[in-house]
């Protein structure tokens, strides 16, 4: 498996949002999902229309039994979340148990992993970025975000399910010699 980057800049974020929802709503809200709760790629896949949906409103939370310790992780959905998941199921009929991000082949199926990485490469080589992307980006994109906007390393690991904050910060692409100022913003 290949190492792959986080996507560092913001406005080259905006760019691929930009660049996905000329190709599908439903690509932009897998990006949009994945880069702002850090969720893994088959936990994302997955995700069925009731996991975000409550029938009348999008879940504050998206609640997901992690593999690997048994425990619910909740995830917070934000308001970019929610703009786009509303336009995303305002354009079709759901039912609850249906996979948020359906195949355009097998109807009753999720995209597949190697869907979801045609997804992100391609928008990511349409905005020009020359580093290596893959579907494990977009998970480091949210941590990468999240501890420069203030978030503590160690709910990023707690997220990420990592065994040190020095596994975290390598896998989100801190360097020990990076001094990008975090931003704490109280603002009481």
């Amino acid at each position: 498996m290949e190492y792959v980057n986080p996507i560092r800049d913001i406005e080259t974020i905006q760019k691929m949002k930009k660049v996905i929802r000329k190709h599908s709503l439903r690509d932009l809200l897998f990006f949009v999902i994945g880069i702002n709760t850090g969720i893994t790629l088959n936990d994302l896949l997955n995700l069925k229309v009731s996991d975000v949906w409550d029938g009348t409103k999008m879940c504050e939370y998206l609640k997901i039994k992690d593999h690997k310790t048994g425990e619910v992780k909740t995830y917070y959905l934000n308001s970019k979340v929610e703009e786009v998941l509303l336009e995303y199921l305002s354009k079709n009929e759901w039912k609850s148990d249906d996979y948020l991000f359906k195949s355009k082949k097998n109807n009753n199926q999720p995209i597949t992993r190697q869907q979801a990485y045609r997804i992100i490469n391609n928008a990511a080589k349409e905005v020009g970025i020359s580093e290596k992307i893959g579907t494990t980006t977009l998970r480091k994109t949210f941590g990468y975000h999240a501890y420069y906007k203030g978030v503590a390393i160690s709910l990023i690991k707690s997220i990420f399910n990592h065994n040190s904050t020095a596994e975290t910060l390598k896998y989100i692409g801190i360097e020990k010699n990076d001094e990008l100022p975090i931003k704490v913003d109280v603002n009481l």
